[in-house]
């Protein structure tokens, strides 16, 4: 007779993942720290697609600092480009604050350059006024642009309803046809698809201006739409964090019901909030139109700097003064790519990043579980 022996089976990993709906607030430094780890694996994802396609990632993304931060010239270019993107991701941060999605922002940043471009090109003033009035006047008119094409789908969200994302990113295509009207026809110069090119006056100031005086200074392009970037930004975090405005954005944005409950205008501040958002965008494409393009015309001004600014602001976390920073690095992939073939890949990273960030939020909402299954005979 013989015996046999029981034999027992062991799982190798006797442990399995499980997700369960978190019950309390998460700690304030996991959303930070999430969205590091999301900008990481995008990288390293964005590595491994060069990689495949024949590129060497750590050389690939050595040049990208190096074209964007290696010489106080290209540091100044990159902040030339951070600039619009610091405008729209401004914009999107106080909509999106208050749960309000609105994707218009590159047609409002085009409505901006519009209404700042039209102080100079209807003559409003003689081609000699001084920068004293021409910058405020234009400044102006490129907030009232914005936040007009702000207005529309925060009127239509409020009296009707209307979903925001769909009627913003209409508008965004709008702008568009609207730029090409003008600059095709009545501002034409020459028939060529530009207006004319602005008076010296019209110019927001730059840094090089300075270059006889300050030595320094000589060949940067950086102007003073960063300073006012930054003046804005600074607001825009006390208004969100230090004002009863603010505090109603914040509580409709957690809880409409309860913002309803405790007497807050919804609709008012629906209107309010995207005219804003709209203005801030706007704003920044004044910026652009006068300090970069000094001329009305549409491809350096549709650009997407307000799909981008949505980025931004969704890795900034919807704060101000973390989009500064952000900002600075996204201007630093797209300068990148004008040195780097193709030059879809800054592009290319930029998305992944989005996508990564998207999927990151998944872990403020569950908690991993890791649980013991045990042994199996």
């Amino acid at each position: 007779m013989s015996e046999s022996t029981p034999v027992t089976s062991r799982r190798k990993f006797p442990y399995k993942f499980e997700f369960e709906p978190r019950l309390e607030t998460p700690p304030g430094w996991l959303s930070p720290l999430l969205s590091l780890a999301a900008v990481v694996m995008a990288l390293i994802l964005g590595g491994i697609i060069i990689a495949l396609v024949g590129g060497h990632p750590l050389a690939t993304y050595t040049h990208i600092a190096k074209a964007s931060f290696g010489s106080i010239g290209v540091l100044s270019d990159t902040l030339v480009k951070a600039t619009p993107i610091l405008f729209t991701a401004l914009a999107c941060s106080i909509a999106f604050r208050m749960k309000l999605w609105n994707i218009g922002a590159e047609g409002q940043f085009i409505m901006g350059a519009f209404g700042a471009s039209a102080v100079v090109l209807t003559r409003i003033f003689p081609p000699e006024t001084s920068s004293w009035i021409y910058i405020p006047a234009m400044i102006l008119a490129g907030i009232l642009g914005g936040a007009l094409w702000g207005f529309i789908p925060g009127f239509l969200k409020a009296r009707f309803n209307v979903n925001e994302i769909i009627s913003s990113l209409m508008l965004n295509y709008i702008a568009i046809s609207w730029i090409n009207f003008w600059i095709f026809g009545v501002w034409s110069e020459g028939g060529f698809q530009m207006s004319p090119k602005f008076p010296l006056t019209a110019w927001l100031p730059r840094l090089l201006d300075f270059s006889k005086s300050v030595p320094f200074f000589r060949g940067l392009t950086t102007h003073l739409g960063l300073a006012i970037g930054i003046v804005a930004a600074i607001i825009l975090w006390l208004v969100i964090y230090r004002s009863r405005w603010g505090y109603e954005i914040r509580l409709i944005g957690d809880n409409a019901t309860a913002a309803n409950y405790a007497g807050i205008n919804i609709s008012k501040n629906v209107i309010l909030a995207m005219m804003v958002s709209g203005g801030l965008a706007g704003l920044g494409g004044m910026s652009e139109i006068t300090g970069v393009v000094h001329r009305l015309q549409t491809s350096p001004i549709a650009a997407g700097y307000g799909f981008t600014g949505i980025i931004v602001a969704w890795l900034a976390k919807l704060n101000p003064i973390a989009a500064i920073l952000v900002s600075i690095l996204f201007g630093a992939l797209l300068l990148a790519g004008r040195e780097i073939q193709p030059s879809g890949i800054p592009k290319m990273i930029q998305g992944i990043i989005l996508v990564c960030l998207i999927a990151s939020d998944f872990f403020l909402r569950y908690r991993v579980r890791i649980v013991r299954i045990g042994e199996e005979a």
